[in-house]
């Protein structure tokens, strides 16, 4: 019976110390007649293993190796499973279930006659010396907001000295997610480093010009940088593993996140803000577990500048005559006396706001898939004038605010195709004037109820007066004996 390296160091050190066969056997946890056989050649069990160079078996292999062999110099990036298929199929009566044994034998081949590996180089990381960015899908998260899917990515940093990383959910791999994500981290640490390390796939750091190999840094990019006092460094194209510190920890990142959102029994948030919040205390945990590290890459970097540089980015937009602005590719809807006027839009990544001399007009989530973003509080005085241009309405499912508008709608339908339309334009117009929610509520009532949705019906509820309910509140009545104590500290 063969015995391990510890428990036959154990055997002789008991052995020694006391003499006792039977008790050191007893400590290293082995039989007493194994343990006299080792004390008496005293050779470890190394030594004693007896290696065998006789077959015990017949080689199945024996009439498909030569074959084997030659297809391997020929084609060595062949998979040894694709060869022992081909070669069972034309090599009548070989055990088709020798695939372990030939898959052994191809890799002590080619590790005796192969082609020579690509060979890793460990590399010598200075603290504080660089920070490693990209983006990673997180699809394979489903998350959900609110009970809807939100495909979305992560923005991941990571110091390569250190470990110490940080992720922010993101829409896009774009200039806006990297100057977000980027700066997130530097004011997590509390300082920058000498270089902010990219890749070179992205339009959100380079000018990528088609059929062009030299890819120049995009100006708002270098402008952050600038600002930062960082230096932007790249890598070369289609070599991920020079950016391998960042590639790796994306896989340990969600891996984590996900072990998280089991132990949270729920992938569903109430708003990206939350989700946010969560990704931060999942990264803050990872860190908390190279505090050293974190600390002596900390002490090396520089400080951070006064102020973050702008997150938005800012364009000019015209109000078209269909009372919208064209931003990103998307329309946003503004109030329709803007028409013909010049707006400032402040584009981030997570919203669109639309500027008229200084004032804000219309704040939106912003679209990432060009789908429209229109407020009917904003045309809805035009369509109760123009009714007919609702059937056609080019952003016609933009008007159903909610489920229950789309439902009140199909109910009024159903009963009269022909008065539908002004019906409904009626009710978005008591939604803009009295309330959205008070609106939907009356709404869901009547469908509950299977009465007709109309608007006269809701408007008398809406403008009845809402009388507060008094309160009964119990009479006070002060102890007087507390006075007496009062005029006593007086007169004393």
């Amino acid at each position: 019976m063969l015995i391990t390296d510890q428990q036959y160091q154990r055997l002789m050190k008991e052995y020694n110390n006391r003499g006792v066969l039977v008790h050191a056997a007893m400590k290293a946890g082995i039989d007493p007649k194994t343990a006299r056989r080792y004390v008496r050649a005293g050779q470890g069990p190394q030594e004693l293993k007896t290696v065998h160079t006789w077959r015990t078996r017949v080689d199945p292999l024996v009439t498909i190796w030569p074959a084997a062999e030659r297809w391997l110099e020929e084609t060595p990036e062949l998979e040894a499973k694709m060869l022992f298929e081909h070669l069972v199929a034309e090599h009548a009566g070989v055990d088709g279930g020798a695939l372990r044994t030939f898959q052994r034998r191809v890799t002590q081949w080619r590790r005796q006659h192969g082609p020579a590996k690509e060979v890793c180089f460990a590399q010598v990381r200075e603290p504080g010396q660089s920070l490693q960015f990209d983006w990673t899908h997180a699809g394979e998260l489903e998350i959900t907001i609110g009970g809807v899917a939100y495909p979305h990515q992560l923005a991941h940093a990571v110091l390569p000295y250190s470990n110490w990383e940080w992720a922010v959910p993101c829409q896009t791999e774009s200039v806006l997610s990297l100057k977000l994500g980027v700066q997130e981290a530097y004011w997590r640490l509390g300082g920058v480093t000498a270089q902010l390390q990219t890749d070179q796939s992205s339009t959100a750091t380079h000018q990528l010009r088609r059929g062009k190999s030299e890819r120049g840094y995009n100006t708002e990019y270098l402008a952050m940088c600038v600002h930062l006092g960082v230096e932007p460094r790249t890598i070369a194209v289609k070599c991920p593993n020079q950016n391998g510190d960042v590639e790796s920890a994306q896989g340990h990142l969600k891996r984590r996140l996900n072990q998280y959102l089991l132990l949270r029994r729920s992938r569903d948030f109430a708003d990206v803000a939350i989700y946010a919040a969560f990704v931060a205390k999942v990264c803050t945990g990872i860190n908390a577990l190279r505090r050293v590290k974190i600390a002596e890459e900390t002490a090396c970097l520089r400080p951070l500048p006064a102020t973050r540089f702008p997150q938005a980015q800012e364009l000019t937009a015209r109000i078209s005559c269909y009372s919208t602005a064209r931003v990103k590719n998307c329309a946003y809807s503004v109030p329709s006396r803007l028409i013909g006027a010049l707006v400032q839009a402040r584009v981030s990544e997570a919203e669109v706001s639309l500027h008229y001399l200084g004032e804000a007009v219309a704040v939106y989530p912003r679209s990432h898939s060009q789908e429209p973003r229109i407020d009917y509080r904003h045309v809805i005085d035009s369509l109760i004038r123009k009714p007919g241009a609702f059937a056609r309405y080019r952003y016609r499912e933009e008007l159903f605010p909610r489920a229950v508008f789309r439902q009140a709608y199909d109910r009024l339908e159903a009963v009269d195709e022909s008065k539908a339309t002004a019906r409904y334009l009626r009710l978005l117009q008591l939604a803009a004037e009295f309330g959205e929610d008070r609106v939907a509520g009356a709404l869901g009532t009547l469908l509950r109820q299977g009465e007709l949705p109309l608007a006269d019906a809701i408007e008398v509820g809406l403008r009845e007066p809402v009388v507060a309910r008094a309160v009964d509140l119990a009479a006070f009545i002060p102890d007087l004996g507390a006075y007496d104590c009062l005029i006593t500290e007086v007169a004393s």
